[in-house]
C-alpha cells in the first residue's frame, strides 16, 4: 500500500506540475512553471502525501482532518509564493500586501491545474469559479488580488481557459487591480 501510494502520489505531483508549466507558458512565466510545487518532493512534504493519498483531493485536507493541521502545508505555504498564505503577516502593518506579478500570475495557473488535476474527466470551466468561491473565505488575502482571482475565474467560467489565459489578459488584469498599489509600497 505504502509503494502504491507513493507512485500514484508522485504521478499526481508530477502531473500537476507538467499541467501548471504549460499554463505558465501561457502567461509569459516559464521559470515560474519549471520550479512550481519542487517542494512537493521534500520529506516533509513526500511522505505526508503518502500517507493521506487518494486521488481526488490534496492529502493535507485529509491530514488537517485527521490531526488538526498539516506539516505538508505549513511547510509548504512558506516556501511557495504563489500561494496567498505565503504573503500572510498578521504582525505587520500591511497583514496581506499586493503579491508581485510572477507569482499572481503562477497562482491562477496552480489553481486551474489543481481542478483540472483532482476532477479530471468531471472538470468544468465552471469548477474553479465555484471552488473559489467556497475557499476565499478560508484565506486571507490581499482585497486586491481577491477581486483579480475572481474576475479571472469569472473569465474563465464565461469564455473557458484558453480565450482568458494569455500573458496579455493576465497582465491586464494585474494591472487593473494591483498596479497603482503595487507602486505605493
Amino acid at each position: 500500500m505504502y509503494l502504491k501510494n507513493a507512485l500514484k502520489h508522485f504521478a499526481v505531483i508530477t502531473k500537476h506540475r507538467w499541467i501548471v508549466f504549460k499554463l505558465c507558458i501561457k502567461v509569459g512565466q516559464p521559470w515560474r512553471g519549471l520550479v512550481h510545487d519542487l517542494s512537493k518532493y521534500s520529506p516533509t512534504e513526500f511522505f505526508e502525501g503518502i500517507k493521506y493519498f487518494n486521488g481526488k483531493h490534496s492529502p493535507i485536507t485529509d491530514c488537517k482532518k485527521d490531526i488538526g493541521y498539516s506539516n505538508a502545508w505549513l511547510h509548504h505555504k512558506g516556501r511557495n509564493k504563489h500561494h496567498a498564505e505565503y504573503w500572510v503577516d498578521l504582525s505587520a502593518p500591511n497583514k496581506t500586501p499586493i503579491i508581485p506579478y510572477k507569482y499572481v500570475a503562477e497562482m491562477l495557473c496552480d489553481k486551474l491545474a489543481a481542478g483540472i488535476v483532482y476532477k479530471g474527466k468531471d472538470w468544468t470551466k465552471e469548477y474553479e469559479l465555484e471552488y473559489w468561491k467556497y475557499e476565499r473565505n478560508k484565506i486571507y488575502v490581499n482585497d486586491n488580488i481577491d477581486k483579480l482571482i475572481t474576475d479571472f475565474l469569472e473569465q474563465v467560467s464565461e469564455n473557458g481557459i484558453n480565450k482568458v489565459l494569455t500573458k496579455k489578459n493576465v497582465k491586464q488584469l494585474y494591472n487593473k487591480y494591483c498596479y497603482e498599489n503595487h507602486e505605493k509600497q
